[in-house]
């Protein structure tokens, strides 16, 4: 089994909505896709390789700095805000069985006027990563109705959810940065990142190169491709939970470079999660989950993520 390629272009965020026919096609295949693997990758979007170039770009020279520069950034320093900034190497541990993953992320859950960001020589980092987060934004919306459409739902079920993005919303921009890596020094059963699945309603994820296992439902991993200015669009648990299990969120990992391999890694994850007072039930009115706000749930995830 392998992760389906999707044509987007009659969808793309650079055209009006779609209808009739080309949203009949689409909705059949991210259906077929996200429910037989929860993962598609989306060509033709409308955001550009060179765009996701000048993220990657900025934040590797935030990353590059020393940690003294990026400490004033600490995720918990922002105390309205406690995802948002900078988190460290090993600090996260997405696999609570392994140690710490070696990644350091970036997150950016607001574009509120009282936010501080990196300036000086990184002057453009705000500028950057505040106009990508809007596109990406742009992009999940019309993926979630697309979505609605393939389970012949009224979009307002999701949309409506999705109100404040960039307010109070747990939705986050996050460039992530993987140094170098000595695999043999490593500790034991430590990854870039370990095996999980993403927590809210759908991610989307730009690589900058290849790395990236899903879990089939076959029980295997599978490489997710990289494909210059397409991006992996995947289902989350909050979404699995929301369609009763119709779609699927895959665990997925980022394994250490074989040994000899010194290249660094970067990608840009766009997590879409539901405002923080929104509601969550099964939208076929079952009660196979019970009903959860979409800040509560994520609370509880992120408390876990980052336990010692």
């Amino acid at each position: 089994m392998s992760i389906h390629v999707v044509d987007f272009g009659a969808f793309s965020i650079n055209l009006p909505d779609v209808s009739g026919e080309s949203l009949h096609i689409l909705s059949k295949q991210l259906k077929t896709a996200f429910t037989e693997v929860g993962f598609v990758l989306l060509t033709n979007t409308g955001i550009s390789h060179e765009e996701v170039d000048r993220v990657m770009d900025i934040s590797k020279k935030f990353f590059l700095q020393p940690d003294e520069l990026k400490q004033p950034f600490s995720r918990n320093s922002f105390a309205k805000i406690p995802n948002h900034g900078w988190v460290s190497l090993e600090t996260e541990r997405l696999n609570q069985r392994r140690p710490g993953d070696l990644k350091e992320a970036f997150n950016i859950v607001s574009l509120q006027p009282d936010i501080r960001w990196p300036s000086g020589a990184l002057k453009s980092f705000q500028e950057t990563h505040t106009s990508f987060y809007l596109h990406c934004k742009e992009l999940a919306v019309r993926v979630l109705r697309v979505m609605a459409h393939s389970l012949d739902m009224d979009p307002e079920v999701f949309l409506s959810a999705h109100r404040h993005v960039g307010s109070e919303n747990g939705t986050t921009l996050r460039s992530l940065y993987y140094p170098p890596v000595i695999s043999e020094e490593a500790k034991k059963d430590q990854l870039r990142c370990g095996e999980h699945s993403d927590y809210g309603t759908i991610t989307l994820l730009f690589q900058g190169s290849e790395g990236l296992q899903v879990l089939s439902r076959s029980g295997e991993f599978i490489d997710a491709p990289c494909v210059p200015g397409a991006v992996l669009v995947n289902i989350a648990d909050l979404m699995q939970r929301w369609t009763n299990d119709r779609f699927v969120s895959a665990l997925h990992r980022v394994l250490l470079p074989p040994p000899g391999d010194s290249s660094t890694r970067q990608s840009a994850a766009f997590f879409l999660h539901p405002d923080d007072d929104a509601l969550i039930t099964c939208c076929d009115g079952s009660n196979k989950y019970p009903p959860v706000t979409g800040g509560a749930y994520l609370t509880e995830r992120f408390n876990n993520s980052h336990r010692a």
